[in-house]
Parts: C-alpha cells; sequence; structure tokens
C-alpha cells in the first residue's frame, strides 16, 4: 500500500512538470528551424538582434505583468554585459552564421554538447572535482564531436566553417554557464525573470552597437513574410518565453532534471528540419548525437545511478 500511494506521488509529481518540459524541448528544438529560415534572407547580425530585442521585449513585458523591475545593482549590471558576450551576443551570431553552411539538425546536434563543455570549463576552473568517469565522459563527448564533423571524408570550407561556428557556440554557452553560476544566478531579491531581462536587454545594446559598427542595417524591411514570422517566433518564444518556461519547469522538477532537455532538442530539430525543410542526415551525425549524449550521461553519473538502482535490494 505504502509503495503504491508513493509511486502514485511520484507520478503526479512529473505530470505536473512533464507537458512543461516537452513544450521547452519543442521550442529550444525548433528554434534552428526558425533560425535557418531567417537567415536565408538575414544577414546573422540582423537575425541575432532581432532574436534578442523580442526576447527582452517579451520579458520586459512579463516583468511589467508581475510588477517586478530590472535589477539596480550597477556591479550586477557590469556581470550582465560579460555573461551577455558569451551566452547571447556571440552564441546567437555564431548559430547564425553557421547555419548559412549546415543543416538546422547539425546545428542543434552540436547545441547539444553543451553540457560536456560547461563541465570541461567549470573543472578548468577548479569549480569542480574531477573524477574518472567525468573525465572518461569529456573523451568519449570528443570522440562523438569527431564522429558527428566525419573527420575521416572531405568537407568543403563552407561546411566546415559552418560546423565550427555552431561548436564555437556550445564553447561560448559552456563558459556563460560558468560564469553565470559564479556571479548570477540564485542571488537575492532579484527573481529569476529581472535577471534573464537584464541579461537579455544588455544582449540587445551590444548586437545593436556591433551591427551599426559593422555597417549592416538593424532592420531589413524587405525581407518576406516567412522570415518576419520566423524572427517572431525565434524571439518571442525561442528567446523569451522558453526562459520564463525554463525558470517554471526548474521550480518544480529541480535544475539536474531540467538540464536533460538538452536530450530532446535534435530530436525535434531532426522532425522540422527533415519534414519541413527537406534536409537530409548523414549517418554520421545521429550517431555521432548518440555518443555524445551518453558522454554526458557519463559525465553526470545518470549510468551510475541507473546501475545502483538495478542492484539495490527490495524494501
Amino acid at each position: 500500500m505504502v509503495h503504491q500511494r508513493e509511486a502514485y506521488v511520484r507520478s503526479k509529481t512529473v505530470t505536473g512538470w512533464l507537458p512543461g518540459f516537452l513544450v521547452l524541448a519543442a521550442i529550444w528544438g525548433n528554434s534552428f528551424f526558425f533560425i535557418k529560415v531567417a537567415v536565408g534572407s538575414l544577414h546573422p547580425l540582423q537575425v541575432s538582434f532581432g532574436r534578442m530585442a523580442i526576447g527582452a521585449a517579451v520579458l520586459l513585458v512579463a516583468l511589467a505583468i508581475s510588477r517586478r523591475s530590472l535589477p539596480r545593482d550597477p556591479r550586477l549590471w557590469g556581470h550582465f554585459l560579460i555573461a551577455s558576450v558569451v551566452l547571447t551576443t556571440l552564441p546567437f551570431t555564431l548559430f547564425a552564421y553557421g547555419e548559412q553552411y549546415v543543416s538546422s539538425v547539425v546545428a542543434a546536434i552540436w547545441n547539444a554538447t553543451t553540457p560536456l563543455c560547461t563541465l570541461a570549463f567549470t573543472l578548468m576552473l577548479r569549480a569542480e572535482r574531477s573524477t574518472p568517469g567525468r573525465v572518461t565522459g569529456l573523451g568519449l563527448g570528443f570522440a562523438g564531436v569527431m564522429v558527428v564533423l566525419g573527420v575521416w571524408q572531405p568537407m568543403d570550407g563552407g561546411q566546415l566553417g559552418g560546423s565550427l561556428a555552431c561548436f564555437g557556440a556550445a564553447l561560448c554557452y559552456g563558459v556563460g554557464g560558468a560564469y553565470m553560476g559564479r556571479f548570477i544566478t540564485g542571488r537575492r531579491p532579484e527573481p529569476a525573470v529581472a535577471l534573464a531581462a537584464g541579461q537579455l536587454v544588455a544582449g540587445t545594446f551590444q548586437l545593436a552597437a556591433i551591427t551599426v559598427v559593422a555597417g549592416v542595417p538593424l532592420v531589413d524591411f524587405g525581407a518576406p513574410a516567412s522570415v518576419w514570422w520566423s524572427l517572431a517566433a525565434l524571439g518571442g518564444l525561442g528567446t523569451g518565453l522558453a526562459y520564463l518556461l525554463l525558470y517554471w519547469v526548474q521550480a518544480r522538477a529541480g535544475v539536474t532534471t531540467t538540464s536533460t532537455v538538452t536530450y530532446l532538442l535534435p530530436v525535434f530539430a531532426a522532425a522540422s528540419g527533415v519534414v519541413v525543410l527537406g534536409e537530409t542526415i548523414s549517418w554520421n551525425q545521429p550517431v555521432g548525437a548518440v555518443i555524445i549524449l551518453a558522454a554526458i550521461a557519463l559525465t553526470q553519473g545518470a549510468l551510475r545511478r541507473s546501475r545502483e538502482r538495478a542492484t539495490a535490494p527490495a524494501a
């Protein structure tokens, strides 16, 4: 009877956060589809600035509705400026640049290496303890990257540059995740939505300045309607609403469970990229993705925990 009641509680807990978890995976997974559509007519800097500005606007509206305000600590805004470089400005632009040459599916697979990049930087900063499992997982993840890249086959400069740009974006997320954990997340009394809004506002001003200096118009009013819809979805859903949904899921499922959403992104990206855009997938790309996900599971101790559950005596 006790076991039945515990199982029921766990089931109700999962059903409480699982729908939001799946929606978050779908939004982020399809962001690569929207980038692919937008970058077909816009400069990568225009795509990055557009999604950032729209996402910041969504979060500012959320702040107004909740009667919250942006943080006022000048030191925190200094951290926002640094974090936005490696969490939004650079990776958004690198993904937009990369998807000019590689498919949205490949871009999503590169994005799946983010947990490995984050772990690598936290180990370099000695923020976490190095263990044989983590080191082995990083090595396995590197092998998966080589499989996705297809190092044994000839590759033109555009494809190689596009893949490296997407991998560079994942590296940026790794640096940014370590920086956020050290200086921004978990601060009091600022709510999470205020921190997210501050970061996007800082990034919007950064990208506006960079785009103007680069001689690129901030907005291309001659872009087709499909591009505008893609930018609206990319900014409003993938950059704005996704942040709010992320914190909602974290509050109910925990940070560790929520981080596994990365596993599902290539699945949703493949669905939209292959079915809607007609993209093709080489055998090495999904194989490499599986190796990368196995490496992430190893570094996070998922395999060890599953073995412990399998060998634990029955209560």
